[in-house]
């Protein structure tokens, strides 16, 4: 048991409804001060195993209940996730960095949505059904049964729940490894569940790291969905690995999404949403790093996007004053500062930051906008997942669209513009799971969610979740041979 921001923690797995102790443990370390939070118990093979045999043992029980039997539950669960707001909100800015005023705000009214909405959405989830031939096709949504959840750290507990929320309400059971980076609210989550009164095996954490925690869990031939947020090579160590088992997965990878800012663009609102994507310290998926600036206004447009920047306060994420906070660990920044410093010895130009912050030290990494990068650099195509932006330049609408597509990935786009035929004409063109336009991270949980190219496999929220934890089934009745009862 350990003590963070004044909430007890417990640093054990969450194993078939009770505490379980490993014989290992890794350290917890905050980003915001790098200072020592407790070791956490470290899983491996025996542990996960233990865990996937709890899921399988509660998955009959837990379907049986169906979707009105699970929803109350869960409605519970959220319940108790908003009675201890504040207690996860502290706890998770301790131990990833984010801001607190976004966890209070945003991020863990979110967690509670997740299984509210999918609670609520299962038990309304119908096909209409189809008729051939005289005959009818009934199409059912079975539970599949168990789901390994992997997730990453920059937003550890709303990705988390995001897929717990429809792997439960469809009536998987789940065995969740939180990010060995920032694990905490995790356990959290475990206790509220438990209080809520979801049965016992129904939701299992097993804390440890990728090598030792995940590899066992992604080829487990218990598992029946996997789904995973992170990186690309990550995944494709993941996907050889249940290959033999033919899990089906669901992947939410990378980006390098665009912000493409045409002529005819509203100025504010465009440097507002470029300004927005420092967000998390940058440390955001959806972000939209490059910023694709039509000549006419791109002067214009960069003097006041570095005027903003510059002013971007940087510092504690718990005072409620700050704007951007720390990187997630000392591997990670100094990771981002190679891509900072590389594309400076290629050729590109620091407008704002492009640097460590001095007077802070520690993870704090400046905000910073670069131009001039080389096109097709290292700083252009790869995602550096930090608080750097660049700026490049396009003549007309084709070659903005061409740059927009010019990546690998394909999770996002935003484009900002004040033609209502340019922005339907444009957003047709861009490869992205996602396109906001004149807006940002706007998007009803119903829609779906999901990357092109290197940026994911698959597509989840409403219907779509249901079709990934389901064993989607059609079942024929012919009109004849029935006997008089």
């Amino acid at each position: 048991m350990i003590e963070v921001e004044g909430v007890k923690i417990d640093t054990r797995h969450w194993i078939g409804g009770e505490r379980v102790a490993s014989t290992r443990s890794f350290p917890d370390i905050s980003p915001i001060d790098e200072r020592h939070l407790g070791d956490l118990d470290a899983a491996g093979a025996a542990e996960v195993d233990q865990a996937v045999t709890a899921a399988r043992a509660a998955f009959p029980a837990w379907a049986a209940l169906g979707p009105t039997g699970r929803g109350a539950i869960l409605r519970r669960v959220a319940d108790g996730i908003d009675e201890r707001r504040e207690d996860l909100a502290r706890v998770e800015t301790r131990d990833n960095g984010s801001l607190l005023r976004s966890h209070r705000r945003g991020v863990m009214p979110r967690v509670a949505m997740n299984f509210r909405f999918f609670a609520d959405y299962a038990e309304k989830l119908a096909h209409p059904g189809m008729e051939v031939r005289g005959h009818r096709e009934r199409i059912t949504y079975d539970p599949a049964g168990v789901t390994a959840i992997i997730t990453p750290w920059n937003a550890p507990l709303m990705l988390a729940t995001w897929r717990i929320g429809p792997a439960l309400a469809a009536g998987n059971t789940v065995v969740l490894k939180p990010p060995e980076w920032a694990p905490l609210t995790a356990s959290l989550l475990a206790d509220i569940a438990h209080e809520a009164g979801l049965p016992a095996g129904v939701l299992n954490v097993v804390q440890g790291t990728g090598a030792e925690a995940g590899a066992p869990l992604t080829r487990h031939p218990g598992i029946n969905r996997l789904s995973f947020t992170g990186s690309v090579p990550t995944a494709g160590v993941i996907a050889a690995a249940a290959a033999p088992n033919v899990v089906p997965l669901s992947f939410e990878l990378g980006g390098k999404s665009p912000l493409l800012i045409f002529a005819d663009a509203d100025l504010d609102l465009a440097v507002d949403l470029a300004v927005e994507q420092f967000d998390n310290a940058g440390q955001v998926c959806l972000g939209a790093f490059r910023l694709l600036v039509q000549e006419p206004i791109a002067e214009e447009f960069t003097a006041r996007v570095v005027e903003r920047a510059r002013a971007l306060v940087q510092g504690d994420p718990r005072d409620e004053r700050t704007d951007v906070s720390a990187l997630i660990s000392r591997p990670h920044f100094e990771r981002v500062r190679g891509f900072v410093d590389r594309a400076l010895a290629d050729g590109a130009r620091a407008l704002l930051g492009g640097g460590p912050n001095t007077s802070l030290n520690g993870l704090y990494y400046s905000p910073t906008i670069l131009a001039d990068a080389r096109p097709g650099s290292e700083i252009l195509t790869e995602e550096v997942f930090g608080p750097v932006l660049t700026v490049q330049t396009f003549a007309d609408e084709d070659e903005g669209v061409r740059m927009a597509n010019e990546t690998r990935f394909g999770l996002a786009a935003t484009l900002v513009t004040g033609s209502a035929e340019k922005a339907e004409r444009v957003s047709e063109k861009l490869s992205a799971g996602t396109v906001w336009v004149n807006c940002f991270f706007v998007r009803d949980l119903g829609a779906p969610f999901g990357g092109n190219g290197k940026s994911g496999i698959g597509r989840e929220g409403g219907t779509y979740s249901f079709d990934f934890y389901c064993d989607v089934k059609n079942t024929v009745f012919s009109p004849a041979g029935w006997r008089e009862s």
